[in-house]
């Protein structure tokens, strides 16, 4: 297919109102806007002012009236539970209809906000859908959060109700949500009226009498009374959810989605990025509680009309590194997305890729990586094996749905291994060097967006306008500060290299710790890696490589860390001071697959840290601390 990129995106710059309100006609409105976009409302403008709908009418309701009502809405697949289940679009709506009818008996209405503290279980998708459809504001905080953390989360959005579970399941373990509830509603000075709690049979949670309810009697009952609600109609502008993100105050960020431009702009992405088509099975193996699971595993394959699937399990371990392949071979998925991490534990436990042979994934069009920056290596042999185009792109919280992709809908790009490829309509991408001047093509320097920022983009933060403006708005006036630095080259390709804390200066040279990252990837013994700025009296800082090997490496680290500071030598050149690099057992890493590099210099600076409230095993950081002492490596050098 020949890609129709170009003209696409040259249509929506020449009229960009026009482009977005001809997307906006895939959703159904209940009332038109009055203006496309205004550029006086709120810190850059709204998008659909004055227009009224339902998010979940458009997940759910229109489905069913018009053909869906018995094709899967909702797989379920949980091997940590041995559960697999399937919802029809009549089967989900009567569930969600049910949930909101409950938050409707406990004083939930429009405006009020909801706190979602879930693993993945189905009802977690019940509420955030249940929470749109009586106009109730949703905020999903991963479960098994500490309880400071989430303290912190209630504090700020004030949930009139807490959804939770009893637990999350990790392999061998179980994780008591519960006790971490209570903890932090003790925490809080503001108070929930009511708490909704999923009982698990691997734990029962004790209940706070008048305070606790259990959620899976009250659907029984609800289910059997045929308890349901209408959709409350919302304006396109009023709130969807609240994602809180890191902030680096320590005060977390409470990044707003609003109702329509959110719709318009995942609408357009499932078939025009993605190339998926309603009745497809799409698969986005992340978590409800990250931006990618609000976005790809709840609200746009629904709107689509497409199946989402929500998996409760690991790309390694549950039960081993074939799990991704039986998910794709038993539920026919036709697109899959996940964070390049994943592709390197499975690469890492199965390098041959053993396991792939027992499964059949003739259903597997395309596999979408993002939340990381995507080595060449590992997107290489992620494409060698499946036989399928493998997409990097990329795109943050803070505007929920891609910035730079492939978009295979349109007809695939020429794949540029290392870049993003282009931005998507909505984005006007420049590269600014610090003082806001434009770089020359393939300069590094700072990414910034154009505004306004397209529909589906954070237009505030949760009661915080002057928080939004100084951490995005303020550096760089006219644009939209992605804190992101990298390149774009003379086809328009962007290259995505750190994040602009992990530029790191070597003696008045700022070099790219993802370039380095690159090349110590491309040893054949290394299965994942980090660099890291370590703070230098002489030079500023100096680079650290941290790496993982391969199962199975039998050499000692010792000659293999020779190897790796000899290879970005020759590849990178003397300038990058290249002289650190060491083995380690495991990366620590949030629960979304991210690596703490910022944590991991802080320990080889000797700086004290706060421990990461999404790390997945706070015990690797002890590792760490060892492994670099071991180098006399744990204090400024």
């Amino acid at each position: 297919m020949v890609s129709h990129y170009k003209e696409v995106y040259e249509d929506w710059k020449a009229n960009p109102e026009e482009f977005w309100e001809t997307a906006a006609g895939a959703i159904d409105w209940l009332e038109p806007w009055s203006k496309v976009f205004d550029g006086s409302r709120g810190a850059y403008g709204r998008w659909f002012v004055g227009a009224h709908t339902n998010t979940c009418y458009n997940c759910l309701d229109r489905h069913v009236e018009r053909g869906r009502p018995g094709q899967p809405a909702l797989i379920y697949d949980s091997p940590v539970t041995g559960t697999k289940k399937t919802y029809t679009y009549s089967e989900l709506l009567d569930q969600v209809s049910a949930m909101a009818a409950l938050m409707e008996r406990h004083g939930v209405a429009k405006g009020d906000r909801v706190l979602i503290y879930m693993p993945m279980v189905p009802e977690a998708v019940m509420a955030m859908l249940a929470c749109a459809r009586i106009g109730a504001i949703h905020s999903v905080v991963f479960g098994g959060f500490a309880a400071q953390e989430l303290a912190t989360r209630i504090e700020d959005a004030k949930p009139k109700l807490v959804v939770a579970a009893s637990c999350g399941l990790e392999p061998g373990r179980v994780v008591e949500y519960k006790p971490l509830l209570d903890e932090a509603i003790a925490l809080c000075d503001f108070q929930p009226d009511a708490c909704f709690i999923l009982q698990r049979k691997q734990c029962i949670a004790s209940m706070v009498p008048g305070r606790d309810y259990d959620l899976g009697d009250m659907m029984t009952e609800a289910l059997r009374e045929g308890l349901t609600t209408p959709c409350v109609p919302v304006a396109a502008t009023d709130p969807l959810y609240i994602l809180y993100t890191s902030g680096t105050t320590g005060q977390p960020k409470g990044v707003v989605r609003d109702n329509g431009g959110h719709m318009v702009a995942l609408k357009w992405s499932m078939g025009h990025l993605y190339g998926v088509e309603p009745g497809e099975v799409f698969w986005a193996a992340s978590d409800v509680g990250w931006v990618v699971g609000h976005s790809y595993i709840v609200y746009a394959p629904l709107l689509h009309g497409a199946t989402t699937l929500l998996y409760e399990g690991k790309p390694v371990g549950t039960p081993d590194a074939g799990a991704f392949w039986r998910v794709i071979s038993e539920h026919s998925v036709s697109c899959l997305f996940t964070a390049p991490t994943a592709f390197r534990a499975i690469k890492k436990e199965d390098p041959e890729a053993k396991f792939l042979s027992k499964y059949s994934l003739s259903s597997l069009r395309s596999l979408f990586l993002a939340g990381e920056r995507a080595d060449p290596d590992t997107l290489e042999w992620a494409e060698e094996i499946l036989g399928v185009p493998v997409i990097d792109h990329w795109w943050q919280t803070e505007t929920g749905w891609c910035i730079a992709g492939n978009p295979l809908g349109l007809g695939k790009l020429p794949v540029k291994v290392g870049s993003s490829t282009v931005p998507m309509p909505g984005y006007d991408v420049q590269v600014l060097d610090d003082a806001g001047h434009p770089v020359a093509a393939n300069t590094l320097g700072n990414i910034v967006v154009k505004l306004p920022l397209p529909p589906g983009c954070l237009p505030t933060l949760w009661n915080a306008e002057e928080r939004f403006k100084e951490a995005y708005l303020n550096e760089f006036p006219g644009y939209y500060k992605t804190s992101d630095a990298g390149t774009i080259d003379e086809d328009g390709y962007l290259f995505i290299m750190a994040r602009t804390d992990d530029i790191i200066n070597v003696a008045g040279h700022r070099l790219s710790t993802g370039a380095m990252e690159e090349v110590l990837a491309s040893h054949q013994d290394v299965a994942e890696c980090a660099v890291i700025g370590i703070t230098d009296k002489l030079k500023g800082q100096l680079p650290c490589g941290m790496v993982v090997l391969k199962s199975g490496v039998e050499r000692e680290p010792e000659v293999v860390e020779k190897e790796l500071i000899t290879l970005v030598r020759q590849q990178i050149g003397p300038v990058a001071a290249f002289k650190l690099a060491v083995v380690v057992e495991r990366l620590p890493k949030t629960r979304s697959g991210k690596i703490l590099r910022g944590t991991m210099r802080s320990i080889a600076d000797g700086v004290t840290y706060k421990m990461p409230a999404t790390i997945d095993d706070p015990v690797i950081l002890q590792e760490i601390e060892e492994k670099l002492a071991g180098k006399g490596l744990t204090k400024a050098l």
